[in-house]
């Protein structure tokens, strides 16, 4: 997660954003790249419904599966500090807070909230081109006919390129690894959709930079940036007095239910 990493990020970004501005047509000469010449439909879609084609809904299910439990075990570790807010924590605190933090700002609320929500762009089987009902609209342009979970960005790329974060996380030595593997998932994940006419290119490319870009800046302020880093101390102490008093409060609760228990004489007992 460094300058270098965020040049790339920004030159690709302009790259294709100019691109297809130039040439917007050519979102759909990809997409028509995954379109059966026999049926005038997406072939994989055309298997899918013939019930021919689960392995592609197995993988789907994997990619989700993978991205949800990383996402588990970060929430766990908060989880234990809340029922044991005395015990460290097993993930540092910084760790917990960029997993979860960048999860719910990229997948979450920028692409499922406020993009898929408010850019009107259509989906690929939706567009006339495809034999659908609406018309086409580049991706720079939020005017299109759509009214809810549009095109533009992919969700399900953004969740699996969100997992260029843990593997911000992982040691110096296999980090480079860690960041192709991630590029490898996100991208399969889109061709997919893409093979199935759910996005276009566009969401795809977009859904994967915006994701790395919230994750470039999530990661600077917690970890690189001296105005704004924080321990992983620091963040556990923060932990612990939010809610230590509630803890010990429902333990007293707890003991005194306890005591009083014990004292009530059983049925059938003097």
């Amino acid at each position: 997660m460094n300058r270098t990493g965020l040049g790339i990020a920004i030159a690709l970004g302009l790259a294709i954003g100019g691109l297809f501005a130039a040439l917007p047509r050519l979102d759909l000469e990809i997409s028509r790249l995954f379109i059966s010449p026999e049926t005038g439909h997406f072939a994989l879609l055309d298997e899918l419904h013939a019930g021919r084609l689960s392995w592609a809904m197995h993988l789907r299910d994997a990619s989700m599966w993978l991205v949800t439990v990383l996402a588990i075990a970060a929430g766990a570790a908060v989880a234990i500090k809340c029922v044991a807010p005395r015990r460290r924590m097993r993930i540092g605190g910084r760790a917990v807070l960029f997993l979860l933090g960048t999860l719910a700002l990229a997948p979450g609320v920028l692409a499922n909230v406020v993009l898929k929500e408010h850019w009107g762009r259509p989906r690929p089987i939706l567009v006339h081109d495809f034999g659908g009902k609406q018309s086409f609209v580049p991706w720079w342009d939020p005017r299109g006919s759509c009214t809810h979970n549009c095109s533009f960005i992919a969700g399900e790329p953004a969740g699996a390129f969100w997992t260029l974060a843990p593997a911000a996380l992982a040691p110096p030595p296999v980090r480079v690894f860690a960041y192709a593997a991630a590029v490898a998932f996100g991208s399969t994940v889109g061709l997919l959709r893409l093979a199935f006419g759910a996005h276009f290119f566009t969401d795809v490319a977009f859904a994967g930079l915006f994701t790395f870009l919230i994750i470039w800046l999530v990661h600077g302020a917690l970890y690189r940036w001296r105005a704004t880093a924080i321990s992983d101390a620091a963040l556990e102490r923060a932990i612990e007095a939010i809610v230590l008093p509630v803890h010990d409060a429902a333990m007293r609760l707890f003991a005194r239910v306890s005591r009083r228990t014990q004292r009530e004489p059983r049925p059938g007992r003097p």
